[in-house]
């Protein structure tokens, strides 16, 4: 079998000038041997110019950092070494191909020390990996989107019930282990069957949307929660709150809602849109889960319908055990 013959040099800088990724060499004394034509296009410094510099005269903003770690660790332990691109997403200044400036491109950078005859040389490779970041941030911000929406009602543009689920069962354990406080409040918009009815589905809609908007521009801390709990019906989490502070903020969302003067359906008890809500606070005797929560505040709501509409009711543990 005949040896195959030597690469030309000639054939050899044609490769290495049509390699897509960045090819430097330098020598044990960090001197540049070789700078290919993709480092020269991005950053904007020719082979000629760099030749015989030191890479970290060159790049000053090197020194010290993770490249010349891994460079210098490589050439005394003839070990290769790879520069992690989220902890080091653009170490050299490189620019898209003739540009020169603007965003630096992202980078993967690996470093594999060799030998020619008694001399020691490191070849650094460096990668634009812009392109693959942006689809994996692309795919980040899709997914988040997407959560976003799992979680948010797409009438009303507030919590869904989901979120509602998740929030409340998260509160609920931190007012367990920090002995703290919270509150749930239950609304339901009055007789809204009979708006319904009257103006037809498209302007319930409008009529819900507008409810949810006033409802939740009235919790103003960013751990409370306005949700849409289904239908007609509203709640809000409210965490270190106590059952005297939710019950002001109810009567408020009340007020707010009865200020809105949305004409109701003359089948309606009352002539303006108005809301009946129901208040339950944890605690550590009564109502110290979910569930418990949730049926105390519903049967606040009811009682608040049974007692005329538009009105709040708390619910109050001392009155069961009586």
């Amino acid at each position: 079998m005949s040896e195959l013959a030597p690469v030309p040099s000639q054939l050899s800088a044609r490769v290495l000038g049509l390699a897509q990724l960045g090819l430097i060499v330098i020598d044990a004394d960090l001197r540049i041997v070789m700078w290919n034509q993709w480092m020269a296009s991005r950053s904007g410094k020719s082979a000629h110019r760099v030749l015989g510099q030191d890479l970290f005269d060159l790049y000053g903003e090197l020194r010290g950092q993770r490249l010349e770690q891994a460079v210098l660790s490589a050439l005394q332990s003839n070990l290769p070494q790879t520069l992690s691109p989220a902890l080091n997403p653009s170490p050299f200044p490189l620019y898209p191909a003739g540009s020169w400036g603007g965003e630096r491109v992202e980078q993967a950078v690996s470093v594999t020390p060799f030998n020619e005859g008694k001399e020691r040389f490191c070849l650094i490779e460096v990668s634009d990996i812009s392109a693959i970041v942006g689809r994996e941030r692309q795919l980040r911000s899709q997914a988040e989107a997407l959560r976003a929406q799992s979680y948010v009602d797409g009438l009303t543009g507030i919590a869904n019930r989901r979120h509602f689920d998740v929030a409340m069962d998260r509160e609920l354990r931190r007012a367990m282990r920090n002995e703290g406080q919270l509150s749930l409040l239950l609304m339901d918009i009055d007789s809204f069957k009979a708006y319904n009815d009257h103006f037809g589905h498209q302007q319930g809609d409008a009529c819900l949307t507008l409810v949810a908007e006033a409802f939740a521009s009235m919790l103003q801390r960013p751990a409370d929660l306005a949700a849409r709990y289904g239908g007609e019906e509203f709640a809000a989490v409210l965490p270190d709150t106590s059952a005297e502070q939710a019950a002001r903020h109810a009567e408020a969302i009340r007020a707010k809602i009865a200020s809105l003067n949305i004409h109701h359906a003359p089948a309606a008890t009352r002539p303006h849109v108005t809301m009946s809500i129901g208040v339950a606070t944890f605690d550590k005797e009564h109502l110290n889960d979910v569930a418990a929560m949730l049926a105390a505040a519903d049967s606040c709501l009811y009682a608040a319908k049974k007692a005329g509409r538009d009105c709040v009711i708390v619910y109050r543990p001392q009155a069961d055990a009586a």
